[in-house]
């Protein structure tokens, strides 16, 4: 009986906390449109989000097409269709591989980042402060971190996945004697419309949910600063499950329209 209510409680309240945060996500939609506008602040968070982001992702990137490749080569030398290796490797990157691991090392980076900062700005009531003194915190700290949050990731992988093709590049000259412009003359070719634009689509809502998880979460922190470290990582990972749901329907709505 107690294990009973133990589960219902906690239903309750993962349902309640799905209502706040679309309730919070409606809010944004909302501000965001309205006027003031914070350019200042949101060129400020682009490049905290985006320019200090572009080491790691290189690095992972490079570091992705050098063992992706390294992997798949024995496979295809065992049929003989090593010259597939550019287009599978680019299509598997492209499509599905690099978007998802460069959108959770960013929930890692930036989920965190933003939960942290906002967390402690909540703790030690500097958010409540620019409340009384009658500026919206809403409109300053979240909506420009939401907003630098889609516009950048889509831009941290489309890098990622340039690195990642010359990391496979690489292991292809060096193993397989392939020069890089032919490597890459065959990437282009196996590339087409249906790989690149829902890709490309579904990265916005990767950034837009690792964005909204890590203001939520920072902006409605408590318990002190135990809360900061709570809020800090519960952003993490409900960003990081947010993005396989989020890429399970983006799949699936682009397969569907792409048949039709």
């Amino acid at each position: 009986m107690a294990s009973t209510l133990q589960f219902v409680d906690k239903a309750k309240a993962f349902f309640i906390e799905i209502g706040d945060m679309s309730y919070f996500s409606g809010r944004y939609l909302k501000e965001v449109f309205s006027p003031p506008f914070e350019f200042k602040e949101l060129l400020r968070q682009c490049y905290n989000l985006g320019n200090r982001s572009l080491l790691l992702v290189g690095v992972t990137g490079f570091i992705l097409g050098l063992v992706f490749t390294l992997q798949s080569r024995p496979t295809l030398m065992e049929f003989g269709a090593e010259s597939w290796m550019p287009s599978m490797v680019s299509i598997s990157i492209v499509r599905e591989i690099g978007p998802v691991i460069t959108a959770l090392i960013c929930a890692g980076r930036i989920g965190s980042g933003i939960g942290a900062e906002l967390g402690s700005m909540r703790v030690t009531e500097q958010i409540d402060a620019m409340e009384v003194s009658g500026t919206n915190p809403f409109k300053y700290l979240v909506v420009t971190r939401i907003t630098a949050a889609t516009l950048m990731l889509p831009l941290l992988i489309i890098f990622g996945d340039a690195i990642a093709m010359v990391g496979s590049a690489l292991v292809e000259n060096l193993k397989g004697g392939v020069s890089f412009q032919l490597y890459f003359n065959k990437v282009f070719d196996a590339l087409s419309f249906s790989d690149v634009v829902p890709a490309t689509v579904k990265s916005f809502f990767f950034g837009y949910a690792i964005g909204l998880v890590g203001c939520y979460k920072g902006y409605h922190c408590k318990k002190g600063t135990v809360g900061v470290g709570e809020a800090s990582n519960s952003a993490v990972v409900y960003s990081s499950m947010l993005l396989f749901v989020i890429d399970f329907i983006a799949v699936f709505v682009s397969d569907i329209f792409f048949e039709i």
